[in-house]
């Protein structure tokens, strides 16, 4: 029996539609989260790569068990025309993640960031270090644009390099941050940290920021006292006012080229500007990074005649005024030889036999 058109157009019909809900269940299913939040799915980090296409990218969000169809995944990308536009980097992503949702994580970034704590009186180098450690940024290019002048002026910064520049604060980075950007964030919270009151206060003693930030990092590395860094802020800066040169050790060992953990006799004749006990006021520039106290501690100090202190050995110091009375603290309290190099063991408080010469 012969089909009429109309019957045969009415079967067409329905086929198609029948084809098209099938389609559309399927790409239903294969949109919806693999698991439901009921199941409480773990979270995992999924690395994707620089330079994946869309389909390894589909791939492998299929392998990890965080979507149902690498298919659809494909498909969902470019009605979005978004298949060239997935950013790379460690994503946390989980089975209950509606496809859609994942993408959009994908194309925005959003990726995980790692806690990382700079401390109070780091160097460059040492900074430099803990982020390559921490797999954050590359610690040749950290440490060559730190020190890179065209760079260093971007940032509105008149210095040689940006030691002291690097504010000590925990940040949150993702991994292989670009050099730049971490710098940039160090620098931009320093910033925000010398507030106007501070930058007022400076004008008032006569220093600039960097002279600033160069007395704290000295004061940072002669203590881990917080409560003492008034007071030996205090006698740094009643040398400089009386052109007593500060002689201390941190600044002689950061222009050593190299340090072993001892200082000798020979490096404070070291012939760096750096050397503190040849040239009289401050270093050329911050030894390392100071933190919110010590730059506070350089900007208002505690008001004391004393031009001497020494180190008690349980963490705090002995100040005097005299020569005579530092001798005779030198004779209580170092007694005992000990190892130099320490971060409280400068020739003040070491207790070597200064004059004022």
């Amino acid at each position: 029996m012969k089909l009429r058109l109309s019957q045969i157009l009415l079967i067409s019909v329905t086929a198609v539609g029948i084809v098209a809900m099938a389609l559309y269940q399927m790409i239903r299913w294969a949109e919806s989260p693999l698991l439901s939040d009921s199941d409480h799915p773990a979270s995992k980090v999924v690395v994707i790569p620089a330079g994946w296409t869309l389909q390894q990218v589909a791939a492998l969000l299929e392998r990890e068990h965080v979507i149902k169809s690498r298919f659809a995944f494909v498909w969902l990308a470019r009605s979005q025309e978004a298949d060239r536009k997935i950013q790379p980097g460690e994503y946390e992503l989980h089975a209950a993640m509606l496809p859609a949702d994942i993408l959009s994580k994908l194309l925005t970034g959003r990726v995980v960031l790692h806690s990382v704590t700079i401390p109070e009186g780091y160097t460059i180098a040492q900074i430099a270090d803990m982020l390559s450690e921490r797999n954050i940024t590359d610690r040749a290019e950290f440490i060559r644009l730190a020190r890179d002048k065209s760079f260093i002026q971007t940032l509105k910064i008149s210095a040689e390099s940006l030691e002291g520049y690097l504010f000590p604060d925990t940040y949150r980075f993702a991994r292989r941050t670009a050099a730049k950007e971490v710098i940039k964030t160090m620098v931009d919270q320093l910033d925000r940290v010398f507030s106007v009151e501070w930058q007022e206060r400076a004008k008032e003693l006569g220093l600039t920021m960097h002279q600033v930030l160069t007395l704290a990092s000295v004061i940072e590395k002669e203590t881990g006292s917080a409560d003492e860094r008034p007071r030996i802020s205090s006698v740094f800066h009643n040398r400089l006012k009386k052109n007593i040169p500060l002689q201390s050790d941190p600044t002689v060992i950061y222009g050593l080229p190299h340090f072993d953990g001892n200082l000798r006799k020979k490096d404070l004749s070291h012939p760096s500007p750096y050397n503190t006990y040849r040239w009289v006021g401050l270093p050329p520039g911050p030894i390392a990074s100071p933190g919110a106290d010590s730059i506070r501690a350089a900007l208002y100090p505690a008001s004391t005649p004393h031009l001497y202190f020494v180190s008690k050995n349980d963490g705090t110091h002995y100040f005097s005024t005299t020569l005579v009375q530092h001798n005779k603290a030198v004779e209580q309290y170092q007694k005992r030889p000990f190892r130099r190099g320490n971060r409280s063991e400068t020739s003040m408080s070491r207790g070597r036999q200064l004059s004022h010469s």
